[in-house]
């Protein structure tokens, strides 16, 4: 099973890319962020004709929204809000894999939490704290060893030393800070989660998913953080088989600022 996640930064300025994502990749199922449509307006016909006829879309008018395109049905598919909020930032669904058993696949979009990494002062950021609150304590209810989920998306917290281009200078920048860092820490525990990336990536070894659009060049500077994640529950750690950030899409003709991310299941 191909699985890949992307945050699009909109999915209707950007078709022509996810169309070419999907006939180069041949993902089985795309997890798409940040769509910025509501659910009546997103383009219905993308990925049709390449068979991709199963589809969640939690979206709203303008901004956040997620969506699952899928070439496999869903036995179940369902949208979630999270903090009260009608936000659009999570949905997910359960495929039956090829040996009979269900996968549920998590697609998140968590806040970004603004600039000032203060939740007294930044009602944004005590947003994005309490998001990840919540979700160590919905998966902490959950919590099966049989479960085989997994968790992908724009988690917007770059937790290592490794996913930022310089430790140092960005550890008081939203998305490294100390408290984001252990905020998501307890997500990742909350289910004994593994980062499926660094499975096979070494965890000190430099690696992004996401580059400002405000680098005149983005490679040369290289400036990234990875925000983007693909984290599987312990009983599916066997069923690994690849799983790496795909760059090349940063430089197509009108990118996304994030590259999508992809992962390969043996199911």
């Amino acid at each position: 099973m191909r699985i890949c996640t992307w945050n699009i930064n909109s999915v209707r300025i950007r078709l022509e890319q996810v169309t070419r994502l999907l006939k180069e990749q041949q993902p089985d199922v795309l997890c798409l962020q940040e769509i910025k449509v509501a659910n009546e307006l997103f383009p219905p016909d993308l990925g049709q004709e390449l068979g991709y006829s199963h589809r969640l879309i939690h979206g709203q008018k303008a901004y956040h929204g997620v969506a699952i395109l899928s070439r496999l049905p869903f036995v179940k598919a369902e949208p979630r809000h999270w903090c009260g909020k009608q936000d659009s930032r999570h949905a997910w669904v359960s495929i039956k894999a090829k040996d009979g058993k269900p996968v549920e696949l998590h697609n998140f979009y968590v806040p970004s939490g603004g600039d000032v990494p203060d939740p007294k002062e930044n009602e944004k950021f005590a947003h994005k704290l309490q998001f990840l609150a919540e979700m160590a304590e919905w998966f902490a209810a959950r919590r099966k060893k049989s479960n085989r989920f997994v968790l992908m998306g724009d988690l917007n917290v770059a937790p290592l030393e490794s996913d930022v281009w310089s430790h140092k200078q960005l550890l008081n920048v939203v998305s490294h800070t100390a408290v984001e860092v252990d905020a998501l820490t307890k997500v990742y525990q909350s289910h004994d989660w593994i980062d499926a990336v660094r499975h096979f990536v070494p965890a000190d070894e430099k690696l992004y998913s996401w580059w400002s659009y405000r680098a005149r060049d983005w490679q040369e500077s290289n400036r990234g953080r990875r925000l983007d994640h693909f984290w599987v529950t312990p009983a599916l750690k066997d069923k690994l088989a690849s799983a790496e950030v795909l760059t090349a899409p940063r430089s197509w003709e009108k990118p996304s600022d994030h590259a999508p991310v992809i992962l390969d299941l043996k199911l």
